[in-house]
């Protein structure tokens, strides 16, 4: 069900990848470019990954949210860096 690149990433980068796509001001992109997963494949991580009634509450969350998308962000400064977030 995963795609390849699931199934390369360990449980510390799958759990990482969570944390930085429930953020709100992490970008899908800044994930593609740790990771190299595209924003579909991070949809379907985090659908295998949780509760059903969680990933919902989520897509709620991230749909449509400009923060999510840095071609639709209208700010550059003030980003925040979590302090495990590669340079």
């Amino acid at each position: 069900m995963g795609s390849e690149k699931d199934t390369e990433l360990s449980r510390e980068q799958i759990d990482r990848i969570i944390q930085m796509a429930w953020e709100d001001r992490t970008s899908f992109d800044s994930i593609r470019q740790q990771f190299g997963l595209t924003p579909g494949e991070v949809i379907a991580l985090m659908r295998r990954e949780m509760k059903p009634s969680s990933f919902k509450m989520w897509r709620t969350r991230t749909r449509g949210r400009k923060t999510k998308h840095v071609a639709l962000r209208g700010f550059e400064i003030g980003r925040f860096r979590c302090p495990n977030q590669k340079e």
